[in-house]
């Protein structure tokens, strides 16, 4: 078996308890990691049994590591200096994303970089250049790809046993983000548009390339985009929004129609995905687990075994193009090619 990769998370709220639990999910399913160290500037974070909230239930429950067997530091360059680190998860706000990434990258590291990597294009390319340059992976946490029922999409798309994909619909709804301050400040969090839609924005580029044109209409908080292609499809939208009042619940969904069936996803229904064709609903049976999980298996797996990474920091920086043309259509109206 190989020797496990020592993994250490920067940043403690929401996602890298996310990040621990999916470590140690991956590490409980035979892959070769294992959580070494932990950081973070508020040290009661630190604490194993610390609670941070989030919009979408993780799995995370009870203390996510043992303070007698991982290193917990207050210091990043610390941790950073640590030889069983092999691999940093950054889990901070946005605007420290590009630096602590450069740093660990500079330390030898592997690195898995939240999104959005950025909130400019600009500072996507200055950690995809220190990328090009390491001897290490560095990768953009872009989970969704990872989701079970919209990998299965990726599927149906590219075997094409469904017909052409003709139309596809995304919502992604909620509240603004509570558990951290900096979600208020759109300079730091660029809004629901880079922070929340950039999900989607993703998806649509890894499923069909980069679009021809954008049109978007909204506000940064509540965006709906039309992605324009040649040829088919000729429908694609997708609506990304934190905006809505407290109590709300969160909504993560798509609508794909398909030559030959129609296919429906909305996450916390049972069924999740339900295909609908020549009368009939069939729910279709997915891997029980989060994008997470699936994004670090895959991330594990790229390291151990030399395969393709989930993501690349060359397809963030494609997609923060695609995102400054939302925001340039949604400032002057109408259509912006990309």
């Amino acid at each position: 078996m190989a020797e496990p990769i020592g993994v250490g998370v920067v940043g403690l709220g929401f996602m890298g308890r996310t990040h621990l639990n999916a470590y140690n999910s991956a590490a409980e399913s035979g892959l070769p990691c294992r959580v070494v160290a932990v950081c973070s500037s508020d040290p009661a974070q630190l604490d194993p049994t610390h609670e941070a909230g989030g919009n979408i239930d993780s799995g995370a429950e009870g203390p996510l590591f043992d303070p007698e067997q991982v290193a917990c530091y207050t210091d990043y360059g610390a941790m950073l200096a640590d030889d069983r680190v092999g691999l940093v998860s950054v889990c901070t706000p946005t605007p420290t994303h590009v630096d602590l990434a450069i740093r660990a990258l500079k330390a030898g590291k592997h690195v898995l970089v939240e999104k959005p990597v950025a909130v400019s294009l600009r500072e996507v390319q200055r950690l995809e250049k220190a990328a090009s340059e390491a001897g290490t992976l560095c990768v953009p946490a872009m989970c969704v790809r990872a989701w079970p029922a919209w990998a299965w999409l990726k599927d149906r798309v590219e075997d094409g046993s469904l017909g052409e994909l003709r139309s596809l619909s995304i919502r992604r709804l909620g509240t603004r983000p509570g558990w951290s301050s900096f979600y208020a400040d759109p300079g730091a969090s660029g809004g629901a548009l880079v922070d929340l839609h950039i999900h989607d924005t993703d998806f649509v580029f890894w499923l069909l390339g980069m679009p021809q044109s954008v049109s978007s209409a909204g506000t940064i908080d509540h965006v709906t985009t039309q992605y324009r292609y040649e040829g088919v499809p000729a429908h694609v939208v997708a609506e990304g929004a934190w905006d809505h009042h407290e109590g709300f619940p969160f909504v993560m969904r798509y609508t794909a129609i398909f030559d030959y069936a129609t296919a429906d996803c909305k996450l916390g229904r049972d069924p999740e995905l339900c295909l609908y064709r020549k009368g009939e609903a069939e729910p279709i049976e997915l891997e029980p687990i989060t994008g997470w999980d699936g994004q670090i298996r895959r991330f594990i797996g790229a390291i151990a075994e030399g395969g393709d990474p989930p993501a690349t920091m060359g397809e963030a920086a494609a997609v923060m193009r695609v995102i400054e043309a939302e925001q340039q259509s949604l400032a002057e109206g109408g259509a912006v090619r990309v």
